[in-house]
């Protein structure tokens, strides 16, 4: 079986938005529609292999070699700092990732002059290093969902989180402060693979590149 190219995908969204960029090069695969709970699907004929895994797993799957090529948004990959090869941004799932606060607390003080504060999220490392640069202390909490809660209910002054509308934050009185990074979904590649199968696997990546530039020249 090692002949077969495998990829990693989130379940859900990005998984359906993957397909439909590997479907304009000719990457398909016939087992992967309608409803099914499997995990591993496969089309013998082109020798392509697709894993349906939680989004924080991609990278790990990738990086051990057990996928040759994954999809994950940047924060994923911000927030895990894994070994692997990242060569393409895939221009979906965008999002951003922010500092958020009650709004009457932004009205009573400035963030500049911040200098030891409690912050929960889901990513512990991209906040404490960003906060380090500034030369900000910072006490972390590290949650898995419902980040938003936890001002409302004094867990924490703020928050780091991903937003795309911002409407989730608005709603529960939270206002945007600062904005980490923009995020995007990334097509990663184990590094071992990208020697031992390096035909296949640069066609894929020129091809998608191909698709990409295609595609920004119409906007």
């Amino acid at each position: 079986m090692s002949d077969y190219i495998t990829f990693a995908l989130p379940k859900g969204r990005i998984m359906r938005d993957s397909m439909d960029l590997f479907a304009r090069i000719g990457i398909t695969c016939p087992e992967m529609q309608g409803d099914s709970r499997k995990l591993v699907f496969e089309n013998p004929e082109t020798r392509f292999r697709f894993m349906a895994v939680r989004a924080t797993d991609v990278p790990t799957y990738v990086e051990y070699g057990c996928a040759d090529l994954g999809v994950v948004g940047k924060d994923t990959l911000m927030e895990q700092g894994k070994d692997l090869y990242e060569p393409l941004d895939l221009k979906f799932g965008y999002c951003r990732m922010v500092v958020a606060e009650p709004g009457d607390l932004l009205h009573d003080e400035d963030p500049a002059s911040w200098s030891n504060i409690r912050v929960a999220t889901k990513y512990p490392n991209v906040t404490e290093r960003y906060f380090a640069e500034r030369g900000v202390q910072v006490e972390l909490i590290k949650l898995y969902g419902s980040i938003e809660l936890a001002p409302l209910v004094g867990l924490s002054e703020r928050i780091v989180d991903l937003v795309s509308t911002g409407a989730t934050m608005r709603e529960n009185g939270l206002v945007e402060v600062e904005t980490i990074a923009e995020i995007t979904s990334r097509l990663i590649v184990n590094r071992a693979s990208l020697k031992t199968k390096h035909q296949r696997i640069t066609r894929i990546i020129q091809d998608l590149e191909r698709v990409l530039a295609e595609d920004a020249a119409k906007d």
